[in-house]
């Protein structure tokens, strides 16, 4: 009788204790997501590319940075789910093994627009010119923004070497010839040209099929 008349009495001072209480929940709320955590950081370790699936090149790590810097997935996810109607109109679901390489990934769960993960192809290069430039010349009822600046602005080569450089370090497997090429491999190249070829490698190696 007495232990429970303690342990009634510890839980009360507990709950009249603010500041206790909130240290109490901290600590079992951070168990609780290290024992989700943890497991899913040693699994993305064993995590392997899928076949041919490689760092991107200077003009496609280019053009990913300016899709990230405009944005475009706030209104475009990566991710092709699992369910029926998804792999019927976009193809075979998203695997991980496929953003080996995406620093941050670019999955989303929104959209404004459609799912881009299987894009590549799909469209010519100057489609996607006219599109990026002004949306509805190719789909009228697009409430897509233009993006006419992409075509004036100059890939800087520097800032790609550098991107290489400290990717290499994280672990992607970019070799001293790739970095030292890079400058020249995007020497002359649009924004535009680099979010077209981006655009373009999106689900080139994803399994075929729903």
């Amino acid at each position: 009788m007495s232990d429970k008349k303690s342990s009634g009495n510890a839980h009360e001072k507990i709950e009249k204790n603010i500041g206790l209480m909130a240290v109490l929940i901290a600590v079992v709320v951070s168990f609780g997501g290290l024992a989700e955590i943890v497991p899913l950081m040693y699994q993305a370790e064993a995590i392997e590319p899928l076949p041919g699936v490689k760092p991107y090149p200077a003009l496609q790590l280019a053009g990913r940075d300016i899709y990230v810097r405009e944005g475009c997935y706030n209104c475009h996810s990566q991710m092709v789910r699992t369910l029926r109607f998804e792999t019927e109109r976009y193809g075979h679901y998203s695997l991980a093994g496929e953003s080996v390489y995406d620093r941050p990934f670019q999955w989303g769960s929104k959209r404004t627009g459609p799912d881009l993960a299987r894009v590549g192809g799909r469209y010519s290069d100057d489609w996607h010119r006219v599109h990026l430039l002004n949306p509805r010349d190719v789909v009228p009822e697009s409430n897509m923004p233009s993006f006419p600046w992409l075509a004036e602005a100059r890939i800087d080569g520097r800032q790609i070497t550098a991107h290489m450089t400290a990717l290499q370090r994280l672990g992607d497997p970019y070799t001293d010839a790739q970095i030292r090429q890079a400058q020249a491999d995007v020497a002359g190249k649009t924004e535009l040209d680099a979010v077209v070829a981006y655009l373009q490698a999106l689900g080139k190696h994803a399994p075929r099929g729903g």
